[in-house]
Parts: C-alpha cells; structure tokens; sequence
C-alpha cells in the first residue's frame, strides 16, 4: 500500500494514477472527502486530512510500504511562512509515528540552499523537516513546471506578447512537464534503495523564453513575443493578483536569474531527463487557456 497525498494536484495526481494502473494499491489522501469518489472508482482507498493534521496523516500513513509528500502549494504566503511551517512539521510528525517503509518527497530545483529561495523556502522546510527521518528517503527536485506557462496564454492570445519575468530572453531554462514529475514519483516508490536520494528531473531540452513565446504562438495560432517585464514593475503586478507579501515571489525570479537557483554540480545527485517536450504542454494548455 502506497499512500499520496495532494491527490487532486497534478503531480499527486499522476502519481497515484501510474501507480493504480501498475496494480498497485493507493491510499489517496485527500482534504475534501466529497472529492474521494473519484478514486474510490479507480479502485484506490480515501483517507481524509490536511498537511497540518498530523493525527489524521499518522492514520493515513499508518501500515504503508511507502508516502508521497509535499508541501502545498501556495503562491501568497504570509509572512514568514507559517502555513508551510506548520504543514512541514505535521508530515514529519506523521511519519515519524506511522513508520512507512519509504518516503518520497516532492521539493523543487535549488531545494538545498538555505536562503535566497523566496517562495522556495517552503519546500526547504519540508526538506529540512523530513532530515531526521531514518528510513529511506527520496527527494524529488525538479524543475520550473511547464504548465506555467498557464498564466501567459491569455495574454498572448489578447495582444501578442508573453510577459516575461524570467531573463535575459535568450538563456535557456531547465523546463519540466508535471505528468513526467508524477511518473519519476511513481516509479520511485516502487524501487529499493537505503538512506537518502536526491533526484533532479528537467525536460528534454532546455527552453529560452523567445523560444517559449515562439511555441505558444504555434499552439494558439498567431505571432508571439516575449517582453521582458520591468523590474519596477514586478512588485504592483504580483499585488494586484493577491499577493499581500509579493517579496518572495520576486526574491524568488530573482534568483533563478542570477544562477543561485539551479540543479547542483554534476555528479553530487540522480539527474533524470524525462522525455515530454513543451509543445505537447503547451497544447493541451492551450485548450484549456
């Protein structure tokens, strides 16, 4: 029995899919238990609890060859960030208690730096979290999720031009498509292995953002260009989409700019290349945009 949490997300989602089609059992574990229907249908079994309930993940976690866990994504975080705090805490407690026989842990690309991580942090707070833990753990550190590109299709379509944080135009990002992320997770719980693993994942190809501006105008059928976004302007931007505390949003930018966030040197951890390019991403995106 493999319990997941975060089903209803994308990378949750995928996990505990590949792994029900495998002929694995799954324990979903999910917030609203209205939504356990779904999985009940799939074949798996609903466990109900937050990431700040630590009684109710030990329930969930209690009897498992294996956890999936993450932090819960959240792009408006108060101050400090209590609400991942928390969250981090109740999963290392629950797994303390309920001893699965492996953990697997959803981090992300620069996970193991200590500062200059904006919102980033949170995940190094579940890391930092789970280090005590004594049975085999496997950190997942991907990438900048494709499915990002979400948010720049709308504008795209109205005027031509994708707004563009990350800079300068012409340097290639490490992308990653979620589906793949979920599948590395899934065949992850399945291995064997003793201690800690940290595993990189990024895309097939590396993608600059004039690049990415050219694909999604292939995908929604007219020209694009990307347009860099003023620095002086990040900070208005990110408020009028609801961000109280828009600091480690742009901390955050600024650090996948200057290299601070990035994969480690060669050779220190796993580095896996998954095969789905940004066009199919961004094709599906496309429908739904």
């Amino acid at each position: 029995m493999f319990a997941i949490t975060a089903v209803t997300g994308k990378v949750g989602g995928t996990t505990a899919r590949a792994l029900i089609s495998a002929g694995h059992r799954v324990r979903a574990v999910l917030r609203d238990r209205a939504k356990g229907a779904e999985w009940e249908k799939l074949g798996a079994e609903v466990a109900v609890a937050t990431f700040d309930d630590a009684d109710a993940l030990t329930r969930a976690f209690d009897g498992t060859e294996g956890v999936f866990v993450m932090a819960s994504p959240n792009f408006a975080p108060d101050p400090g960030f209590p609400s991942a705090r928390r969250d981090a805490a109740a999963q290392a407690a629950a797994i303390q208690r309920a001893q699965p026989g492996k953990v697997v842990m959803l981090s992300s690309i620069g996970g193991q730096r200590t500062s200059g991580l904006g919102l980033i942090t949170q995940v190094h707070m579940l890391e930092e979290a789970l280090a005590p833990l004594t049975m085999p753990v496997a950190t997942l550190r991907p990438t900048w999720f494709m499915e990002n590109s979400l948010w720049d299709i709308a504008p795209a379509r109205a005027t031509g031009e994708m707004p563009s944080y990350l800079a300068p135009l012409d340097k290639p990002y490490p992308m990653i498509a979620t589906a793949d992320i979920g599948a590395i997770a899934a065949r992850t719980m399945t291995e064997i292995w003793t201690g800690r693993r940290v595993i990189e994942i990024e895309g097939p190809k590396r993608y600059t953002q004039i690049e990415i501006a050219t694909l999604i105008g292939q995908a929604i059928g007219r020209p694009v260009v990307a347009k860099p976004v003023p620095r002086g302007e990040w900070e208005e931007r990110f408020r009028a989409q609801g961000a109280a505390w828009p600091e480690p949003r742009i901390e955050m930018i600024e650090s996948f700019n200057s290299g601070w966030i990035d994969f480690e040197p060669a050779g220190v951890n796993e580095h896996v290349v998954a095969p789905t390019p940004f066009e199919t991403v961004l094709a599906e995106l496309a429908k739904i945009a």
